[in-house]
């Protein structure tokens, strides 16, 4: 799929790097419905972190009876603590085929987007793209609803220096691809920061 439509947008534009912008826009509108209710939920998921902090202490000793009353506690509120996850797990396939066909694709070997990035299968060598992403994601991640279980608030915090570490070697044209992801990222929770609020 990733790659038909990629050669499907080259056509139309005449450039790879396009296409792929082309190509992330079109899978975050398909994707917006699922990122809102994932936003909705993880703002439900921490109003709800006191009354889940005292079911917690008051059934501590039994466990069945704890996870029967956190259901019901997820019930009252319509909130699921996986939903904030789906958007992105259903990125994940995309990405990978994103990264094969850049990795096994002739076409896109010596492919020109703009200025410095003259091969789209080759990392930024101005690290320039890496380095942009992260720092969206880093504000992103700020204007998200915060988690008050510590250990995943520290995770989230270096979610985004993991990331751009792990970025700054991929191929140029796949930090583009997830660099479009997190600008509607976060131009999507300013806007959903202001309806909620």
């Amino acid at each position: 799929f990733a790659n038909s439509s990629l050669v499907y947008f080259h056509k139309l534009t005449g450039n790879y790097g396009a296409a792929i912008v082309i190509l992330s826009i079109l899978i975050q509108l398909l994707l917006t419905p699922l990122s809102y209710k994932s936003y909705k939920a993880m703002a439900v998921m921490k109003k709800i972190q006191p009354e889940m902090q005292s079911i917690q202490q008051r059934f501590k000793d039994d466990p069945k009876r704890m996870n029967q009353e956190i259901m019901d506690l997820y019930k009252r509120h319509g909130t699921n603590p996986l939903g904030g996850c789906l958007p992105m797990l259903l990125q994940i396939p995309v990405f990978f085929a994103l990264f094969k066909a850049l990795s096994n694709s002739w076409n896109l070997h010596g492919a020109h987007f703009i200025f410095w990035i003259k091969d789209l299968s080759a990392k930024d060598p101005f690290y320039v793209l890496p380095l942009i992403m992260g720092g969206i994601m880093f504000l992103q991640q700020h204007l998200s609803p915060q988690t008050s279980d510590p250990s995943q608030a520290a995770m989230m915090k270096w979610m985004p220096v993991i990331m751009t570490v792990m970025f700054l070697n991929f191929p140029s044209g796949l930090v583009l691809y997830w660099l479009i992801n997190s600008v509607w990222g976060f131009a999507q929770s300013m806007y959903l920061q202001k309806k909620m609020a």
